[in-house]
């Protein structure tokens, strides 16, 4: 029986991506935002190809164009018009993947920043109180005042620097990354510290390895998961500020469309026609929503308890 049971083939080691993907698949809610996620994908990066109207077209003609003023849904104008009798479903399609654009090149800046200070704070005790002091003092400021005051002092400048469509989206994208990197780094350090603690990290540096290679080998690989799940989220955050700033009048210029300046131009018109407020709140809740089951299920999927591990 013994000589029988060396002889049998062990069973393969199943792959850890694997299992997160049957645990997420599990996941209706993550399932249900994937979808829709790409739904809006598709439509945002496809639809403009299909639906050939431009988004900032005005008719030069007077009385042409106060005819087309604030029409309700057609079958030349799906979403209707605008105020300018521009179409609202090319103009959600643009603004979307501006919106998108925002979110995740902010969730980028934000994430490399707080994964920096956290594998730095975990690692490094000297650095650990300096750093972490840093991050207490910016989860201490009011972030929304802090973003209107950076846009407000530097919109004129790189406006005249990079133009005023990429100066806003520069001084956007920066400001969302720069003040939404703390809880990143919070949960980074927190598993850092633990991490660092390991028998592999310790018989790597018993043996002197550099502690550069040891971050870059042993403990970057082992935060994936937690940074994952933070940069899903953090798609979410920069969407919503970004809309915040554009409905507050300090996102980008008029003649560039965002879901939450759509929002801004639409309020004016609320009473008499509210469909214009609905179609962008839809696609932000849209999104928003997905975004966060995503990142729910992701959670959930790399947490070895869930699995079953």
């Amino acid at each position: 029986m013994n000589d029988l049971s060396i002889l049998a083939p062990r069973p393969k080691p199943r792959s850890l991506w694997l299992d997160v993907w049957e645990q997420f698949k599990s996941h209706r809610g993550a399932i249900v935002g994937a979808v829709i996620f790409i739904l809006i994908l598709t439509v945002v990066l496809i639809g403009p190809f299909l639906w050939r109207l431009d988004p900032a077209f005005i008719e030069p003609q007077a009385i042409k164009m106060l005819k087309s003023r604030n029409q309700g849904p057609s079958i030349g104008h799906p979403f209707g018009t605008d105020q300018l009798g521009r179409d609202m479903l090319a103009r959600i399609m643009f603004g979307g993947k501006v919106s998108l654009a925002v979110g995740m090149a902010a969730m980028f800046i934000s994430v490399l920043l707080g994964t920096s200070i956290g594998i730095l704070s975990g690692y490094f005790r000297r650095l650990d109180g300096p750093l972490m002091r840093l991050t207490d003092l910016f989860l201490a400021l009011p972030l929304l005042p802090l973003l209107l005051v950076m846009v407000m002092l530097l919109r004129e400048t790189l406006s005249k620097l990079l133009g005023p469509e990429l100066g806003i989206f520069f001084l956007i994208v920066t400001a969302i990354g720069v003040t939404s990197w703390m809880q990143c780094a919070r949960i980074v350090r927190g598993e850092v510290l633990a991490l660092k603690e390991r028998e592999f990290v310790l018989a790597a540096r018993s043996i002197g390895t550099p502690s550069v290679r040891i971050i870059l080998r042993h403990i970057l690989p082992n935060v994936m998961s937690p940074i994952m799940v933070t940069a899903t989220l953090g798609i979410a955050t920069a969407i919503i500020t970004e809309s915040a700033l554009s409905f507050l009048g300090l996102g980008f210029p008029p003649d560039f469309p965002t879901w939450g300046r759509l929002l801004f131009d639409a309020m004016d018109y609320l009473q008499l026609y509210p469909s214009r407020v609905l179609w962008p709140g839809l696609a932000i809740s849209l999104t928003v929503l997905s975004v966060n089951y995503i990142g729910d299920g992701l959670r959930d999927a790399m947490d070895p308890k869930q699995r079953g591990r």
